[in-house]
């Protein structure tokens, strides 16, 4: 069993849905956990301390250990006093589980400012002032885990939700980098892109029969997005830098590719017209590479031209980047 008695973990967006479940199986296995959530619509609006306050109860009535935090994501100040609720509680912090979110469906054209800055202030901001304050907690306590929930949608597209895309989409960047600078310190950072039927789906979807007869909705049950989750906030899980999808009991990892595409030739002086000639080339999926960092794109290169990507003095030794496809 995967065990994570003694441990500490905070679940943001953990009132309801899939973030509620995500709460209840760390409970289950031992963790003491933060339940926070603000207990707001949808779309952020209003706040209910209730709506946290019951998933604790019911994790106590379980038999675990948790408490309630109804501070929101979108501030420093906020992101700072969930971490710190979770120290001073427990005493230190193992686990951060990123859910917090709000969702809307608008067309492109019809999108306001106000609704992109507040998708983009809750997800990708939120993220970012939460895992800061846990990042330094972690760091001076010898690591831990990050898990980011991002979506398809961000990294594949989603009609009606431009906004909510390019929030989720943030976050895996954002996964990126925690990853590459929190190694050294034993912090590790992945994300998942979940397909589970919430309130989210009800929303985006609207049709009341369709939802109670789909066979796909019965089969994107949420529970089923738990496993991974869990795994990956556990020190079971000993990789990081990485994306996963989890839908209807299907589990896969997900990445970007370099593909080879054409090398002009290093004295030439390509024009859009050479583009076009080698579309094909350059467009292909086969042979590529999955990039640990910028750096392995620019590696890449430079083995193919046969150049260093150093000078030749510099004190300082880059991996060859593995080809993987």
């Amino acid at each position: 069993m995967i065990d994570f008695t003694g441990r500490v973990a905070v679940v943001t967006g953990a009132g309801r849905g899939l973030g509620r479940l995500y709460a209840l199986d760390l409970a289950r296995r031992g963790a003491s956990v933060v339940v926070n959530d603000i207990g707001g619509s949808m779309r952020g609006d209003g706040a209910d301390a209730a709506v946290a306050d019951r998933v604790v109860t019911e994790i106590e009535k379980a038999g675990g250990t948790a408490i309630a935090s109804h501070d929101s994501v979108d501030s420093p100040a906020g992101g700072q006093a969930i971490i710190d609720a979770a120290v001073g509680a427990f005493g230190r912090l193992d686990a951060v589980i990123s859910n917090a979110g709000i969702f809307g469906t608008v067309a492109f054209e019809d999108l306001s400012h106000d609704e992109w800055t507040r998708m983009l202030r809750v997800h990708l901001d939120g993220g970012f002032h939460l895992s800061q304050a846990a990042y330094r907690v972690m760091k001076d306590n010898g690591g831990g885990r990050f898990v980011f929930i991002s979506s398809s949608a961000g990294i594949f597209g989603q009609p009606m939700e431009a906004h909510y895309a390019a929030a989720k989409a943030g976050l895996i960047g954002l996964t990126n980098v925690i990853a590459i600078e929190g190694e050294a310190h034993g912090i590790l950072a992945n994300s998942v892109m979940p397909t589970g039927f919430s309130r989210m789906v009800t929303e985006t979807v609207g049709d009341a029969k369709f939802l109670a007869e789909s066979g796909f909705m019965r089969a994107i049950r949420p529970e089923l997005v738990v496993p991974l989750v869990t795994f990956l906030a556990s020190t079971a899980c000993t990789f990081t830098h990485r994306n996963f999808s989890a839908a209807a009991g299907r589990y896969a990892r997900v990445f970007v590719g370099l593909g080879q595409g054409w090398l002009a030739d290093a004295d030439s002086c390509p024009a859009a017209e050479d583009i076009e000639a080698h579309l094909d080339q350059i467009s292909a999926t086969e042979q590529f590479l999955v990039p640990t960092s910028i750096v392995d794109e620019v590696l890449e290169v430079c083995e193919r031209r046969g150049i260093s990507a150093m000078p030749d003095n510099a004190d300082v030794a880059f991996p060859t980047p593995p080809r993987n496809g």
